[in-house]
């Protein structure tokens, strides 16, 4: 298809486990054959979820995008300690996990409602001096990070089978949910990591309504339009 479409709007897509954000943006360049496309907070590739993609001049409403709250719903696996805080990591630590009531947890988790610093990992895309943190963790390096101001506005546990736990958070943008249940983890004195996470909203947009990026290889262009959200319907769907 030539590339020469123009489409202004946001398109809510579902990712998949195991894409990365930048492939979801690339089939959707390519089915949709228009260049001007970006999204909406990175997606780990063992996350699912929802990722919000700009096209047109929806790009020029993407940091507002970005800076919204969001949703999510995880799993996390205690006494396992990763080097990246996630399943996708080597295991580099494990403990037995005590036996732990409802109320141990729940304090736990409760300890980080409210504002607070996170330090994120060295496992992620930010930069430091022009590199990102990831390559040089790649390397075997560990560089000074500057804690981040984040908050969590509700959270639930969801259910307990040790040793993983199901929960739920709602949280400010920058915040790292494998980070959150790696404090959790060294909190209970087990270590733990995120073994599974799927974004459910951001700002008032909903996984419900967004189309299944396992869908876009195959789908047709007007099938994956009739998701698209103008920039009039965002500005409404957004109170703005």
């Amino acid at each position: 298809m030539r590339i020469d479409s123009v489409i202004d709007g946001v398109l809510p897509i579902d990712k998949a486990s195991g894409m990365t954000s930048h492939d979801v943006v690339a089939i959707a360049r390519r089915v949709l054959g228009t260049r001007k496309i970006g999204h909406c907070g990175t997606l780990d590739p063992l996350a699912t979820g929802l990722l919000l993609l700009t096209l047109g001049r929806g790009t020029k409403i993407q940091d507002l995008l970005m800076s919204e709250d969001k949703e999510y719903v995880g799993t996390m696996k205690l006494g396992e300690v990763t080097d990246s805080q996630d399943a996708d990591g080597e295991v580099i630590g494990s403990l037995p996990v005590p036996q732990l009531s409802l109320e141990q947890l729940e304090s736990a988790f409760t300890k980080y409602d409210g504002d607070f610093y996170q330090l994120p990992p060295m496992v992620s895309a930010i930069k430091k001096d022009g590199v990102a943190l990831y390559k040089l963790a790649r390397q075997g390096k560990t560089v000074e990070r500057e804690p981040r101001f984040v908050h969590i506005y509700a959270h639930q546990i969801l259910e307990a089978r040790l040793p993983e736990i199901d929960f739920r958070v709602v949280c400010s943008k920058g915040f790292y949910v494998r980070t959150y249940a790696h404090d959790i983890g060294n909190d209970l004195g087990c270590g733990a990591h995120l073994s599974a996470l799927r974004r459910t909203k951001s700002g008032r947009f909903d996984v419900d309504q967004a189309f299944r990026a396992s869908e876009l290889k195959t789908a047709s262009r007007e099938e994956i339009l009739s998701k698209l959200l103008t920039l009039p319907q965002v500005s409404r769907l957004r109170g703005a």
